[in-house]
């Protein structure tokens, strides 16, 4: 997919939002953040304006894929640079969880120091993302929630790497990010469904130390088979509560990058002339070998993970269109039993027998 990132979830693990100072955050993650590619005022000017051209375009095909969204009003996209985007993540993540204003707020030590290291992994993922649609944060023009936001230095950076045509490869970028904004205008639950259950992921626990070790013992003992990786660590440390959330979040982001991974290629050989080509650069440049410490960092973050959920996602929504039928499978944003398990990712036919 286009962005490496939707809503910053990735900082879901520095713990509950309101012990983070996110000023802190936006101030450290923009003096350190990387500058993007040295372009013209001509040239950056143009990126805006076809960025904003073709999220608008894109809309129109969308819609007519998916069969979500029709009738709503279009909303303009927000350009941003990658201090921008800083500043609008440090917006989304108390807005994601229905934080209360904050800004006069003052903050221990602890709150500074999570706001620093808060602020690396932004600014790291400031040179990563590409675009997001944020469901949370009101849209300065309107006042409504939901902005999309796409990142012009790194559209412009990726576009050079992969040799693409511009024109081609913003709009297939806003292919991408328009179904996210699709996704959740259609389907207005989405919002509150994901922030419970973050909230639930990142809240405070009531195990102390002793009865964490003892659900760490216990699962050890029982030989209970457990999921490998991430997920199974996890399924340790997490209560049982946390964990079930924690599936919830990762299904739920699994589905929509999926999904939005599905109508890009549906749509773009009928929009994007140089579609075939985009691809395959952009996903040989996903597996592409990384330094180590970028190997570390992305890890750390979960970025491979999400390269996964991306995969996998896509494989799910393939075979579900292919068996049933886009109107059928929009069965799927009825509500959260309509959602798929975790399990039903990988077979598809499972929840296409309990759902339809």
């Amino acid at each position: 997919m286009p962005n490496e990132s939707p809503v910053p979830d990735e900082l879901a693990d520095a713990g509950p939002v309101e012990n983070i100072d996110w000023g802190v955050a936006a101030s450290i993650g923009k003096r350190i953040a990387r500058p993007g590619p040295r372009v013209t005022r001509y040239t950056y000017e143009r990126a805006n304006d076809e960025l904003l051209d073709a999220a608008v375009r894109a809309e129109g095909p969308v819609r007519e894929v998916t069969g979500l969204a029709d009738g709503l009003a279009v909303p303009t996209a927000q350009v941003l640079d990658r201090s921008g985007w800083i500043d609008a993540a440090t917006r989304s993540m108390p807005a994601m969880l229905g934080a209360a204003d904050d800004s006069n707020s003052s903050y221990g030590l602890s709150g500074k120091l999570a706001g620093v290291q808060a602020g690396g992994l932004l600014a790291f993922m400031s040179s990563a993302i590409l675009g997001q649609y944020d469901p949370f944060s009101p849209d300065p023009a309107t006042g409504e929630p939901g902005v999309l936001m796409l990142v012009a230095p790194n559209i412009i950076a990726v576009e050079r790497q992969l040799r693409a045509d511009p024109s081609d490869f913003r709009l297939w970028v806003c292919l991408h990010e328009v179904t996210h904004r699709v996704q959740f205008s259609a389907n207005p639950w989405l919002p509150d469904y994901m922030r419970s259950n973050i909230g639930q992921l990142t809240g405070d626990g009531d195990d102390s130390a002793s009865e964490l070790v003892g659900r760490i013992t216990e699962s050890l003992r029982s030989g209970k088979p457990r999921e490998k990786g991430v997920i199974g660590l996890m399924q340790l440390l997490q209560s049982p509560e946390q964990f079930e959330a924690f599936e919830r979040v990762l299904v739920l982001g699994t589905l929509l990058e999926g999904h939005a991974d599905h109508v890009m290629d549906a749509v773009g050989p009928a929009h994007v002339p140089s579609v075939a080509s985009i691809r395959a650069a952009f996903d040989q440049r996903r597996t592409a070998p990384k330094n180590p410490l970028q190997r570390i960092i992305r890890a750390l973050i979960g970025m491979d993970a999400k390269m996964a959920q991306y995969i996998r996602g896509k494989a799910f929504v393939d075979h579900v269109v292919d068996a049933v039928g886009m109107e059928a499978f929009n069965t799927i944003w009825t509500s959260a039993e309509t959602m798929p398990l975790m399990a039903e990712i990988g077979d598809p036919d499972a929840w296409i027998k309990r759902v339809l």
